[in-house]
């Protein structure tokens, strides 16, 4: 498995951390790519795994885009606008498409500056712990750029238009209390704690039967983009199939007896 993001697994929990710390962990690399795209893909296939916790190596969450290649000209910055298009729709923007398509519900634990990119893959998660010294900027607009791996999109649905507004045409910071306060996140945490807080939330949700998780996880996606009569009829085939699994007959067997 790649060491640019490393996997342990605990239980039920999987925690990828992206392993680059002396490059603030950079995610446009296909290296990286490739490694997210390949678990969540693995993932998805295992019903062991309930949950998966996303953080960095060292003092930052990620930097985003690799601003040394981009200064170059190499890698997915190089090249003609038409190749430049396809390095990002056949590279990093494999990232979002993947973690969005994934079951697992995941977590991101954002233990340092989230940034660009970076700041967008935290947004890519279903839910969102954060140290007291981190902060997000979706900075793309001070470089000349715009959000080019979706996100605008992630942004909007994580804070709503008015905030992600605010952030993508000023690409100014937003530290802890405030990102706690629009709701980017759902706690913030010590540096210390920070992991141990976000494997809490993760048991929280591990705990709980992983047909039901992920049907609900792909619920609340749908309910995105759907309006009210197309989620109910999803809703209806979903808790069919939800009555017939065998977690859920021993839960209410449980909960009769008790």
């Amino acid at each position: 498995m790649s060491e640019v993001l490393t996997v342990e697994a605990s239980g039920h929990i999987e925690t990828w951390t992206i392993n680059l710390p002396d490059m603030r962990n950079p995610i446009s690399g296909p290296d990286v790519v490739e490694a997210f795209v390949d678990n969540a893909s693995r993932v998805d296939r295992d019903p062991n795994v309930r949950c998966v916790i996303i953080t960095g190596a060292g003092s930052a969450f990620s930097a985003g885009g690799n601003v040394r290649e981009m200064a170059d000209g190499n890698g997915m910055f190089g090249g003609s606008p038409y190749e430049q298009r396809n390095g990002y729709r056949h590279g990093i923007q494999q990232i979002p498409l993947a973690l969005h398509n994934c079951e697992v519900p995941l977590i991101a634990a954002v233990n340092g500056p989230a940034v660009g990119a970076g700041c967008d893959l935290a947004m890519m998660c279903d839910l969102r712990i954060m140290s007291e010294r981190a902060f997000f900027a979706e900075s793309f607009v001070q470089l000349g750029l715009i959000p080019g791996d979706g996100g605008a999109w992630f942004l909007t649905h994580a804070v709503g238009p008015a905030r992600a507004a605010e952030m993508a045409l000023t690409g100014d910071r937003v530290d802890s209390a405030t990102a706690l306060e629009w709701g980017l996140v759902s706690r913030v945490s010590t540096p210390e704690a920070l992991l141990d807080d976000a494997n809490a939330l993760a048991e929280r949700v591990a705990k709980n039967p992983p047909h039901g998780l992920r049907m609900a996880k792909k619920l609340l996606r749908e309910s995105r983009r759907r309006d009210l009569a197309d989620v109910l009829e999803l809703s209806a085939s979903m808790q069919a199939l939800a009555h017939h699994t065998p977690e859920h007959r021993a839960a209410v067997e449980a909960f009769v007896k008790k």
